[in-house]
């Protein structure tokens, strides 16, 4: 049962579920490709939690996707003492644009940084999509002033001009995964943006070639590679936070 959520509404972008009686989950239910898929993948999905020896539902969840690499990794853990657990990498099956961060509207880049999930679209035109709060504080500083674009989104359908498209069977699983992690009570889920994998020395190449090309684009690396170590070493997430230069600060905790 929750108190309060983000869903999605008819003929808005976000609504607010505020009856405390009310049931985040049970509402998706009522939507046929919600309903379809909880039928189709929730055991499949619980026999993969008992299989890694996790319990089901997971309570928070923690995604994060690599540009170039075309990964993106889900993980679970039921308490915020506990480290999180991969439990599956999906293939971003489509991409636009090239390393380097989202900057206005229409530039087909896909955003880097850190993200949170604010919106659940169960009548998504890409079958089902999970929103992104792009721009976020530290976009808003770098992007265009009056047109930084927003709408981005982990989808279906494999298809994109700037969102993390996967197919739709997978994004089926996030979704359900989505959904019973925010009625467990998580507020934010994660959503970590990363233009390759830092610890894969293949990408060095890739990345400085992009980051020489692109003006500030190394203050931001530094930013999102600190933070991926982090992760890496303590399989925690670390406090991040923005000043008003637009850059991220990482903080341990």
């Amino acid at each position: 049962m929750i108190k309060k959520w983000i869903t999605y509404c008819a003929g808005t972008l976000l609504c607010i579920t505020a009856t405390a009686q009310s049931s985040f989950l049970n509402n998706q239910r009522n939507y046929p490709r919600v309903a379809a898929a909880l039928r189709q993948k929730e055991d499949g999905l619980k026999k993969q939690f008992e299989e890694a020896g996790l319990s089901w539902p997971a309570k928070q969840l923690y995604l994060r996707s690599f540009k170039y690499d075309s990964q993106m990794e889900v993980w679970v853990r039921n308490s915020s003492q506990e480290q999180f657990r991969l439990l599956k990498t999906y293939k971003v099956c489509a991409l636009s644009g090239s390393l380097g961060p989202k900057r206005m509207e229409g530039d087909y880049q896909v955003p880097e940084g850190f993200y949170y999930i604010n919106e659940l679209n169960p009548n998504s035109k890409y079958h089902l999509s999970l929103g992104l709060n792009y721009p976020n504080m530290a976009d808003r500083v770098h992007s265009d002033p009056t047109n930084p674009g927003g709408e981005i989104f982990i989808h279906g359908s494999c298809s994109t001009i700037g969102c993390i498209p996967i197919q739709n069977d997978q994004v089926e699983e996030l979704y359900i995964l989505s959904a019973y992690a925010l009625e467990q009570g998580q507020q934010f889920i994660p959503v970590h943006i990363f233009p390759v994998r830092f610890n894969n020395q293949k990408n060095s190449v890739v990345l400085k070639k992009a980051i020489d090309g692109t003006p500030g684009y190394q203050e931001l690396v530094d930013g999102l590679k600190e933070a991926f170590d982090y992760f890496e070493s303590n399989r925690k997430l670390p406090l991040i936070s923005i000043n008003k230069k637009g850059q991220y600060t990482i903080l341990s905790r």
